[in-house]
This record gives C-alpha cells, structure tokens and sequence, in this order.
C-alpha cells in the first residue's frame, strides 16, 4: 500500500520546519524537538480526555520517578496498566506521551501509570529496564489502590515496546504474571543483524537507520551482549507462559519485521498474540491520529483489542 497520504503531510510538514536530523544532533536537542513535535503541536481540543491526571512518583531501581496516573470516565474496579514511553532510551517523556496514554486510558477503560525512567546516555543500560521492571511491581503491589482490582498490564511504544515486552518476562519468573501487554511498535531484536523492513525503510520514513544507531549506542554505552534478553526479548530463553498481545506494526517502519516476528514467536511458545499491521503507517503514527484518519483508525481498534484482553 502506499504511504498514507496524510502522514505524507507530515513528513513533508518535518522536513519543511528544518530541524537537524536526530543522530546529527545532542541529546539534549533531540528531545528538545521530539517535545516540540509531539506535546509542543497538540492544540487544546486535540486533548484526549479524561476524568483526571495526577502527577506523582513511583519507585524505580535507585530511587524515586516521576509518573503520571490517568483515570477515565467509568466506574471502578478497573485495569492498571503500566506505561513506558519510547524515544529510543534518549527522548521522550511524561509530556511527549501524555496523549498516546489519554487514547489508552479512554478507550481501554483503565488506569494508565506513565512511568517517567531514566534515560541514556546519563545512565545506560541497564538502568531504564531497572526502573520499568521495579515500577511495575510497585504498580502490581497496589493495583488495588490504583484500578481497583488485580488486573496489572503493560504498554509501550518503540524503546517503549521494548520494556513492556521484558517487563513481562522478569515478572513472569518473579511469580508475578501480568494480564496483557500493548506493543506498539516494539523493538525487541537488538541482537539481529537486519530485517528485510530494516533495509526497505532504513530512510525517509521518521526513524532512520542512523537514528536507531545512535540510540542504540547511547542506551549500550559500551555494553556489547545484544543477545541479553533485557536488550533483545525476542531471544529469551522462553516466551512460554507470557501475558496475551496485541502487537501493532506500521508498514513503513525499520521495526516492523521484528515486531510480527515477536508476535508469531509468542504463538509458537503457546502463547494468544493479535498482530494488527498498519498499512501505509509510518513508526510513531500512534500519536499521528489528529493528522491521519486511518492512524486513529488503528489506534482505536489496537487500545480495543487491548481493552478486551483486560476485561477476561
């Protein structure tokens, strides 16, 4: 399928506006821009809502991190669902995200818990997977506080995706099995030398091949086992006995392959895994519903889906 042509608009709409391609630039700036891309262009009314927010902090692996909790418009008990952010272990945030988490809190009919972990290159791997991973038990010691009920999940997108997918795993061999898992997106195969959506859609497309490489270094800061299961989910040792998926992919994504790949892995280990492919979507176009009506198509149905293995 063709790209769609709205996201074609806003592709043209970045390259337009000048800014320096993210690896030609320090992190600092780049997350300046990616604010600026996402929070920085929501008008008012393009505000998901919700019944309410609530700025706080949870407990990561070295100390206290900036969250953000979002309850909607329904009657409890309800579904927690923790919440990481992508941005390639270097940008992003609570803000950058706070719209994608409104979508999931709405549609979903849950309590979102955006976690704000902590960022490469000030602090590498392991230390955002650290925070993700402790975040989440706190969050599944006090689900009961937070939803109402027991009934703990997690979502990501990209770098997100990532963590959500490995949280899943270490609490499943803490004793502490989840109830679902949102990938959007995910990067869970650090380990392969390539996909053929890697080099289909290495440039042009929003995430570039140099872009991922320079994430990548940043988040490894010299730390050279990709096949670590905390880097590369998809080469666990075992995906038995891992929470049910819905693993959302865009068509003219770099990721796209190991995404699918993951979702059928899961099937193959005995797992429940719905693989929803976004033809002509580009990576990030989950935060693309108020510019392209079929990027709020996907978005809707995926967050359905999500909502329904919360509700089993």
């Amino acid at each position: 399928m063709p790209l769609d042509p709205h996201i074609a608009g806003v592709l043209q709409m970045m390259a337009a506006s000048g800014a320096k391609p993210i690896h030609e630039s320090t992190p600092e700036e780049s997350r300046a821009g990616y604010l600026a891309l996402t929070a920085g262009s929501l008008t008012p009314e393009q505000r998901v809502p919700v019944a309410s927010t609530q700025d706080t902090t949870v407990p990561g692996a070295a100390g206290a991190l900036p969250a953000r909790i979002y309850r909607p418009q329904a009657a409890g008990p309800l579904p927690t669902v923790a919440y990481f952010h992508g941005g390639g272990y270097v940008i992003g945030d609570l803000s950058t995200h706070d719209n994608m988490c409104r979508e999931i809190c709405r549609g979903a009919q849950a309590v979102v818990v955006s976690v704000d972990y902590r960022l490469a290159p000030e602090h590498p791997f392991p230390a955002g997977i650290e925070d993700a991973v402790a975040a989440t038990k706190w969050i599944v010691a006090h689900a009961r506080e937070l939803g109402g009920n027991d009934t703990v999940a997690v979502a990501g997108d990209s770098a997100g995706g990532n963590f959500a997918a490995v949280v899943t795993q270490q609490l499943r061999d803490a004793g502490l099995p989840l109830a679902a898992q949102l990938l959007i997106y995910p990067a869970v195969d650090h380990a392969a030398a390539t996909y053929p959506s890697i080099e289909q859609n290495a440039k042009g497309y929003f995430l570039e091949l140099d872009t991922m490489a320079w994430f990548i270094d940043h988040y490894l800061g010299g730390y050279t086992e990709t096949m670590d299961p905390r880097l590369a989910p998809l080469q666990a040792r075992s995906l038995a006995n891992l929470p049910p998926a819905v693993v959302l992919t865009a068509e003219f994504d770099p990721l796209r392959d190991q995404g699918a790949a993951y979702a059928e892995a899961l099937r193959a280990a005995g797992g429940q895994a719905e693989l929803i492919e976004g033809p002509g979507m580009i990576h990030g176009f989950f935060d693309m519903g108020r510019w392209s009506p079929a990027a709020q198509a996907l978005i809707t149905q995926s967050i359905e889906r999500f909502g329904v293995l919360l509700k089993r």
